[in-house]
C-alpha cells in the first residue's frame, strides 16, 4: 500500500452539467484538457438514453463490453483525473439503474446523457501520475512519480 498527502488546503471545486446527447467520456477527457485536470476527483449523478461500461478480463487484459441499450438512472458515478505519459487521463466507474429496479455496473466507456448528467469535481493543486503496471496491463496510480 503507497500513501500520500495530497493537500492541506482549500481545493477547487468545479460543478458539470453535460446536456441531452452529450457522450459523457469524451466529453470528461475534453474538459480535462480545457481546465487543465491533472488531479481531481469526481462524483456525479443523473441519467442516461444507453452506456457501454466494461468489466475488466485480468487474464486477457482487456474490458469487456455491457451494452446497455435502455434508459437508465446513474446511481452513482465516481472517477478522477490523473497524467499518463504527459496526458491527461480520466478514469470512471459507474452503476446504472434500470426501470425494474436492477442495477449494473462498471468502468465507464461510453454513455450518452438524457436528460442530464450533474457532477461534482474537486481539484487538488498536485498532479497524479498514472504508471503502466505489466503484470495487471492497466495503468495504475502511482505515487512515487510526477508530484510538485
Amino acid at each position: 500500500m503507497q500513501s500520500k498527502v495530497l493537500n492541506e488546503s482549500a481545493e477547487l471545486t468545479i460543478a458539470v452539467v453535460f446536456d441531452s446527447g452529450e457522450e459523457v467520456a469524451e466529453g470528461l477527457q475534453k474538459l480535462a484538457g480545457e481546465l487543465n485536470l491533472t488531479a481531481a476527483r469526481f462524483t456525479g449523478i443523473g441519467a442516461l438514453s444507453r452506456a457501454i461500461l466494461g468489466f475488466f478480463d485480468p487474464e486477457k487484459r482487456e474490458y469487456r463490453e455491457i451494452k446497455i441499450d435502455e434508459q437508465v438512472e446513474v446511481l452513482s458515478m465516481i472517477g478522477n483525473f490523473a497524467m499518463e505519459d504527459s496526458q491527461k487521463k480520466v478514469h470512471a466507474h459507474m452503476v446504472v439503474g434500470k426501470s425494474d429496479g436492477t442495477a449494473h455496473g462498471g468502468h465507464l466507456l461510453q454513455a450518452w446523457v438524457r436528460p442530464t448528467l450533474e457532477l461534482l469535481i474537486i481539484e487538488s493543486p498536485n498532479f497524479l501520475a498514472r504508471k503502466m503496471n505489466s503484470s495487471i496491463g492497466l495503468p495504475l496510480i502511482d505515487l512515487s512519480e510526477g508530484w510538485v
